[in-house]
């Protein structure tokens, strides 16, 4: 009895000791400087004043989807960057760009060299439909599309075909899905003052491009985006109603619309047919405030006064209740995509559930397009040694605290691995999302501590920071200090100087790798 008491006396003295007073300090690895990986970093900081912080990165460029997924048109929503860069100044933190977790340095080397790991690189594949067709060329994700004119240096090659055609289709309806469309359909000389990516401009002034067709497999009731992103669009464009019930393809000219006070010369098109509602949509509605706003949104874009369009206006049209069964190839067979081939569908409710499917009626209608764009949700990768739900595309957590099944259904938690962001709950939410969630996972790591969950690995010293250092040089891996991205920001601003932009970004390996060693 009076071991058992000496050995809780002296665990929680430890473990007291060594957050807050021990000479030892905590190391902490963080993977991935996006949103999620920053705020984690941040609170971990500020919870245990002997924590040392070390943020890797297998771009040389910090801050992830803030740099390269937020669309150029929204400068406030990169404001963050300010914060995060705050948190990579902290004497306690160090950033490590360019290097890439599973080949400069494995999983299992990182929980040798630190105490706690948290796994924050997000989601950087994408879903695939599974239906033929889905590798012509001219059918992109839409990750791929936004970090092309993001200037991502993994994107910055594709190239995609924006002269052959002036319809483009994008199949998914959520925020990613407006951006795309956004881009797509706005004034190139309005994204010409943005910090979207030069060869993306180029190719944006040259397009084609007037109409974009956003598809989803379910209703308005259903539509996967947020009110704020559908009520910016939908505040500076013309509506335009059809009164035709039957195609997807005609709408005729008297039709309804609203001033445009921001996109110039662009309709929206909505049938109002679509709005028709089944009593659990009625359900979901009065429980949901944010799906009724968007559905509200909708509903008074479809019912806006009347307007004639002229024929050089530029149209988005809001397509329901239709997915994709294949991909048409063009008729030259040159390997090009040339429409999508739709099938018509009707909500279906899961048995008593409140939950509704949407189900194929047979019928059937093709859409001609010049590029598809696959809005339909990004996908986490494994690493080796992790543990990882395929089925889901994240990690098994619990509360951030990373899973491992063992035997019969029995699971067991991995010690000091932690996730978080996008791979912790899956490619959901906004820039805020990923606050709350590092809140809870930095709130797991430090009940760990208190309760002693590390007593036996901290009584070994870790080599933290210096073992990184060690590896790294060992193995020629040129990593990118936080001060190489500091002059990469700084050439990027220069030369967007000289085209009135906020930055011109560097958008090849080499040139990104090039700034950062002078």
């Amino acid at each position: 009895m009076r071991q058992g008491v000496a050995f809780y006396l002296a665990r929680n003295l430890f473990c007291r000791s060594f957050s807050s007073l021990s000479p030892h300090p905590l190391h902490v690895c963080v993977v991935g400087s996006g949103p999620a990986g920053f705020y984690s970093a941040e609170k971990i900081l500020k919870a245990h004043q002997n924590a040392r912080v070390d943020i890797i990165d297998r771009l040389p460029t910090p801050f992830g989807l803030v740099r390269s997924g937020v669309a150029p048109d929204h400068p406030e929503t990169k404001i963050v960057i300010n914060q995060f860069s705050r948190v990579a100044l902290n004497d306690r933190c160090s950033f490590f760009g360019n290097v890439t977790l599973g080949s400069a340095v494995s999983l299992y080397e990182l929980r040798e060299l630190y105490h706690v790991v948290v796994l924050a690189y997000g989601a950087e594949s994408d879903r695939n439909l599974g239906i033929p067709g889905e590798d012509l060329a001219g059918v992109y994700s839409a990750r791929e599309f936004v970090w092309w004119y993001n200037g991502h240096p993994d994107c910055s090659h594709l190239s995609p075909d924006l002269k052959s055609s002036d319809t483009v289709v994008v199949l998914g309806q959520g925020n990613v899905a407006l951006d795309v469309a956004r881009v797509l359909l706005q004034q190139t000389t309005e994204l010409a003052k943005t910090d979207i990516a030069s060869h993306a401009l180029a190719a944006l002034e040259e397009s084609s491009v007037r109409k974009v067709y956003l598809v989803g497999r379910r209703g308005p009731a259903q539509a996967a985006c947020t009110a704020k992103e559908l009520r910016e669009l939908l505040d500076a464009i013309y509506f335009l109603r059809s009164a035709k019930r039957g195609s997807i393809l005609e709408y005729p000219n008297d039709s309804q619309a609203k001033s445009n006070t921001g996109i110039k010369d662009l309709n929206v098109h909505i049938k109002e047919a679509d709005l028709h509602t089944t009593p659990v949509d009625e359900e979901v509605l009065k429980n949901n405030r944010i799906q009724r706003r968007v559905y509200e949104l909708l509903s008074k874009a479809a019912l806006s006064g009347s307007s004639c369009p002229s024929s050089s206006q530029r149209e988005l049209h809001f397509v329901f209740f239709r997915k994709p069964d294949h991909f048409i190839p063009s008729d030259d067979n040159n390997g090009h995509v040339a429409g999508v081939h739709f099938e018509k569908t009707v909500l279906q409710e899961v048995g008593d559930s409140g939950k509704q499917i949407a189900v194929g009626t047979g019928q059937f209608e093709d859409l001609r397009c010049g590029m598809v764009l696959k809005s339909i949700g990004y996908k986490s990768v494994p690493v080796d040694g992790l543990p990882f739900d395929g089925h889901k595309g994240i990690v098994p957590n619990i509360q951030g605290r990373v899973i491992n099944n063992v035997s019969d259904g029995a699971t067991q938690i991995e010690k000091g691995l932690y996730v978080v962001g996008w791979l912790k709950r899956g490619p959901t939410g906004i820039i805020a999302t990923n606050l709350y969630c590092a809140e809870e996972t930095v709130s797991s790591i430090s009940e760990d501590l208190d309760q002693g969950v590390f007593a036996s690995g901290i009584g070994s010293q870790k080599a933290g920071r210096e073992g990184l250092l060690q590896l790294l040089d060992g193995r020629n891996c040129k990593y990118v200090p936080f001060s190489g991205w500091e002059r990469i920001d700084c050439e990027e601003k220069r030369l967007g100087s000289l085209r009135n932009k906020p930055r011109e970004k560097l958008t090849t390996w080499k040139d990104l790798l090039k700034v950062a060693a002078e």
